[in-house]
């Protein structure tokens, strides 16, 4: 009986593995710069928070003029503080400089290499995110983690979110690869930490671009990206 039990489990672990002849499997990570700045409101809900403030101000309740006095309330020590705003356009927008992060500060950021990719058989240098092709990693998040690494250097400055991908995506070879394998991608996301610049290597060019610029450079899965890319 423990024979048999032990010659159906066998296979079934067999075909549990992560890859085979047949296909490719891949880990991306969508690496994000959140917003540095609050976006600016949306007209309509600008209109309503007017409208708002000015009922509140009619039907407020009124205080003696005395209540409201501030300069004579002041405590001694107490100090006043100019407050400017940074601004929201940088030299990096002005110059259209999609290498710094200093660049549309009020939306989140992605980064994309160009370059021969792992997980491309043609071996032409494409647009692409930070990506590998899984080997022997414990977990495809470790994976992940050893693609990011492999181009920025040092993971100090990255948070990945959670262990499971946020997306995965399926390619078939097209009739002019008919003996490559077959690729899954998937993708996990990290964001940007407690920095403003990083040493990107291991690639011809970067860039560092808004979900919207993401579309551009990836006309085909476009509707796939736009899906996957909450922003």
């Amino acid at each position: 009986m423990q024979r048999t039990l032990r010659s159906l489990i066998r296979p079934v672990l067999r075909q549990r593995r992560f890859s085979t002849n047949s296909e490719r499997i891949v880990a991306s990570v969508l690496f994000e710069r959140l917003p540095v700045v609050v976006p600016k409101i949306d007209p309509v809900v600008y209109a309503f928070q007017e409208f708002s403030f000015r009922w509140q101000q009619q039907f407020r309740r009124r205080y003696p003029d005395e209540l409201l006095d501030k300069s004579n309330s002041r405590g001694k020590g107490d100090y006043h503080i100019d407050y400017v705003p940074a601004p929201r356009i940088t030299e990096a927008d002005k110059n259209n400089d999609k290498k710094s992060l200093q660049r549309a500060l009020d939306r989140r950021l992605y980064l994309l290499l160009y370059g021969t990719t792992n997980g491309d058989s043609t071996g032409k240098a494409v647009w692409h995110f930070p990506e590998k092709v899984y080997e022997s990693e414990e977990t495809m998040r470790k994976c992940a983690e050893s693609a990011l690494k492999n181009v920025i250097g040092d993971l100090s400055n990255t948070y990945f979110v959670g262990n499971a991908p946020m997306g995965h995506m399926a390619i078939q070879p097209t009739e002019n690869q008919a003996e490559s394998a077959s690729l899954k991608r998937f993708f996990f996301k990290s964001q940007v930490i407690a920095t403003n610049k990083f040493n990107i290597r291991k690639c011809e060019d970067f860039v560092w671009v808004t979900k919207d610029e993401v579309l551009e450079y990836f006309p085909e899965q476009a509707d796939f990206f736009k899906k996957m890319i909450i922003s």
